[in-house]
């Protein structure tokens, strides 16, 4: 393409921008010129096309956009209607459950007001009279409702028939809302239950149900409906309602065509369950209209096409001539670049060519250098006899193909040594020309091998004078790569030793992922990928040695590139018999706390005792008595012997209970259930709480998960925290009416894992801010008689299962009212017993979920 004039501007009325412009033109090369050339048009028309699909673009978005506001507003409209439909029938509902719960109706007056209810509003079905077993008292149901409705008065309901809306009603004590109920999504129903109570205490509901078509036909405006295409669906997606357009695959292939305006909001008050969806109708797009589009979009994509036929035209010859120059400069910075030297020699052995990194390893020049023969400058004056053998040996083909080492001397006098490769220089025609040698510069090399040998031998015997075993065998063979002296002293030089430890680490219990240490499960077995992995450890038993060791082990690569395994042997008998004597102390320390607070509670437990063995002794002297006058019937002693029985077993289990407490066992974590350990620990603790005239009152959550815990320590952490804020508010002195201890006991969300947290609030006067940091220290007591043992010993039970103890005092005000002790233990704790399986995880982790 040509390129465009430059113009040519008055010289006295031309502005400054032409100047400019003038100057610019003329200072681009012409290849330059001719790609602006073709490219100025090309940008035209692009920016012509892109405004006109931006100025439609953006007219058809605030069309959907207020189309689409309008669909918002309408649904919005029709889910209040449907709403306030609801409630209205909710109230009614509410005001015939509250004529129940007042006795003011009986059975044939409530089945009198619902026929008159479902006659009056037709999306009723019906509505039932259940008591709180589930029982129907009373019920009427629409002539057209569907069979199952029908429910007969002493018929009871089964528990999936209220899709668990029943239960919900009876613990909420509020109205609640069913989901959608039914096979057939078109017949599907819709339940409400209003509890009903008597006393307080939960009586039944006032059920009431629903047709969601009626629903659909009665609350939905007509005018919304005659402009959307609206249906209800439950919360699958499932159509219960109305119906919704079907998707047209063939128009939505078509540029202009839209998906359809929808929207969908949940129906109140029945939530997520029940969904209000609407759908604006298919109106067809002006595609006469579009057709100035279109006509400008096919012209201006012809202009663009032609435009980049030009343009590719001339930018291949502009890449052909670039290539040309490029390759050139290439070759020549190629040659430059190099940092190794490179010299060419002719068949007579005379120098024909050095690049630049030759001449400066040797500090002679190219032109100093070029057609020289031997003896080459660069030759140091005792080596020329040896160089000239290998020179000799060069010319003739004799060349070891990995190279050989010499002796180079620069300009200067200095000497380095370097590595030299040679190789034949064919020509073109593929005739041998010369031969071409490359030199390296291996002086700092050579020095880092030789450090590297020194490196060694220190790394060496740095090892030989480790206190540890290390060994160092190939997988899966006897042979010992390396042993250090103790390795010797311990397993002598054979490898019998390495496989040894090796099978006693690998054969260790393998730890739950919960530990958190990047373990090798496979450790000693050969695979044929193998990525980098960490080191395994295991404490190991060894009979020949009568030691306990500490056996890590590591994958490396040999020197020689063979997958090796590294082992290191550290005794740690010391270790293991001062950690054994330290639990057997904590073990007893624990056994003597738990004494202590038998002993302490030993009156209360006597006159706990006492109760029935008095019962038992007035039953035994009654019914000696009465046999002796025989004035007794058969029917009147049975009872007597009953209630006796019943007596002695308490006593029994109060007995047991305390023998239970105060054994003296082994730690065992099992799946233990909470509200049993709970109920033990009150059974106990309960008996000092009512001698100190305390109320206590537990608050205990449903469903709690199962924890891996020793039950016996919970239960002594549980006692103690409430015997010690028994013991709390008898110090404080507060009034009968204060004297309340409450026990808390529920799931929790702590550091992003899932605990059920155990908390005493008591009513006493807490805990000094001075003492708070102080009060976990061993021998540390706010008591004068107290030995300073429980806290210590409650905190160090929790803290071994994983959890944390915490304390704070309660505030009115400024006032200390109280004080709580709480403590959590982890759902999925660490502490797995030999025997503990993935699916009891699981199961703990789905009852947290429940317990939420």
């Amino acid at each position: 393409m040509i390129p465009l004039p430059s113009p040519q501007p008055h010289p006295t009325t031309a502005p400054a921008s032409t100047r400019w412009w003038k100057h610019w033109w003329r200072k681009l090369p012409p290849s330059r010129q001719d790609r602006f050339a073709t490219l100025a048009p090309l940008l035209s028309v692009l920016l012509f096309l892109s405004a006109i699909v931006v100025a439609i673009t953006y007219l058809r978005f605030e069309e959907l956009e207020r189309e689409q506001e309008a669909v918002t507003r309408d649904v919005e409209y029709a889910q209040q209607r449907l709403r306030l439909r609801l409630l209205e029938r909710q109230e009614q509902l509410m005001r015939l459950a509250r004529e129940v719960d007042n006795k003011e109706i009986s059975n044939e007056e409530f089945e009198f007001q619902v026929e008159s209810l479902i006659s009056q509003f037709p999306e009723l079905l019906a509505i039932s009279w259940v008591d709180g077993r589930r029982n129907v008292l009373a019920s009427y149901a629409s002539p057209s409702a569907p069979p199952s409705l029908i429910r007969l008065p002493g018929s009871t309901l089964a528990p999936n028939e209220t899709d668990g809306s029943f239960d919900l009603a009876r613990d909420l004590r509020q109205p609640i809302y069913s989901r959608p109920l039914g096979e057939e999504p078109l017949n599907a129903t819709l339940m409400l239950q209003v509890p009903l109570s008597e006393q307080g205490r939960f009586a039944g509901t006032v059920m009431g149900e629903y047709s969601i078509d009626g629903l659909m036909r009665f609350g939905i405006p007509p005018e919304v409906m005659a402009r959307y295409a609206v249906a209800l669906l439950d919360d699958r997606g499932r159509v219960l309602a109305g119906s919704l357009q079907s998707p047209n695959a063939v128009l939505r292939l078509l540029p202009w065509s839209d998906q359809p305006l929808e929207h969908e909001v949940a129906v109140s008050p029945v939530g997520n369950g029940l969904i209000l969806k609407a759908q604006g109708y298919r109106t067809s797009q002006d595609i006469v209209g579009s057709g100035f589009f279109w006509v400008i979009g096919a012209l201006s994509a012809l202009t663009v096409w032609m435009l980049l036929g030009t343009w590719r035209h001339t930018r291949r010859r502009v890449q052909a001539q670039q290539a040309l120059v490029a390759e050139t400069n290439f070759r020549r910075a190629m040659e430059n670049s190099m940092l190794t030297g490179m010299r060419a020699l002719d068949i007579q052995g005379r120098i024909t060519y050095v690049n630049p990194a030759f001449c400066s390893m040797t500090g002679w020049t190219e032109s100093e250098l070029v057609g020289r023969t031997a003896p080459f400058p660069y030759w140091p004056d005792d080596d020329h006899d040896q160089l000239t053998a290998r020179l000799e040996d060069e010319l003739s083909g004799r060349s070891t193909p990995g190279g050989f080492e010499v002796r180079v001397q620069r300009r200067d006098g200095s000497i380095f040594d370097a590595r030299m490769y040679v190789s034949p220089l064919i020509d073109p025609k593929g005739h041998q020309t010369g031969w071409m040698t490359s030199m390296t510069d291996i002086t700092e090399p050579k020095r880092i091998r030789e450090e590297l040998s020194a490196s060694y031998e220190r790394f060496t015997t740095v090892l030989e004078s480790l206190d540890s075993a290390v060994s160092v065998a190939p997988l899966g063979s006897d042979e010992m790569l390396f042993a250090n002296k103790m390795y010797r002293l311990w397993f002598g030089t054979r490898g019998q030793g390495h496989r040894h430890l090796v099978d006693l680490a690998g054969n260790q219990p393998t730890p739950s992922p919960d530990n958190g240490d990047a373990v090798d499960a496979f450790a000693g077995m050969p695979t044929d990928t193998l990525t980098e992995a960490g080191a395994e450890n295991a404490e190991v038993f060894v009979e020949e040695l009568d030691r306990w060791l500490e056996v890590r082990t590591r994958y490396l690569t040999w020197v020689d590139g063979r997958l090796a395994q590294m082992v290191i042997a550290s005794d740690i008998t010391p270790r293991r018999n001062a950690e054994e004597q330290a639990s057997r102390q904590a073990e007893r320390a624990q056994t003597a706390s738990r004494l202590i607070t038998m002993g302490e509670m030993a009156s209360s437990v006597a006159h706990e005792l006492n109760q029935p063995l008095t019962a038992i002794s007035n039953y035994c002297n009654g019914m000696i008595s009465r046999v002796q006058e025989d004035r007794i019937t058969q029917d009147e002693l049975l009872g007597a012997l009953e209630k006796t029985a019943r007596q002695a077993q308490r006593a029994g289990q109060i007995i047991q209970r305390i023998r239970a407490f105060v054994k003296r066992s082994e730690p065992n974590p099992t799946l233990s259930d909470v509200s049993l350990m709970v109920s033990n620990a009150i059974e106990l603790a309960d008996i000092e709480l009512r001698r100190q005239q305390v109320r206590l009152t537990p608050y205990v959550a449903a469903r709690l998960p199962s924890l891996l815990v020793d039950p016996i320590l919970i239960e002594q952490v549980l006692i103690n925290l409430l015997k010690n804020a028994g013991e709390a508010i008898a110090q404080a002195g507060r009034q009968p009416g204060e004297r309340h201890v409450e026990l808390r006991v529920g799931p929790k969300r702590q550091d992003n894992q899932d605990v059920v947290e155990f908390a005493v609030r008591d009513s006493g006067s807490g805990v000094p801010d001075e003492m708070i940091e102080r009060i976990y220290e061993a021998f540390y007591s706010t008591k004068s008689e107290g030995m300073g043992i429980g806290l210590k010993l409650c905190r160090s039970i929790v803290e071994s299962h994983h959890g944390r103890m915490q304390v704070q005092n309660i505030y009115n005000g400024v006032e200390v009212v109280g004080c709580c002790f709480s403590f959590w233990i982890p759902v999925v704790s660490r502490l797995r017993p030999e025997g503990t399986t993935d699916s009891t995880t699981a199961q703990s982790l789905t009852d947290i979920e429940r317990a939420r």
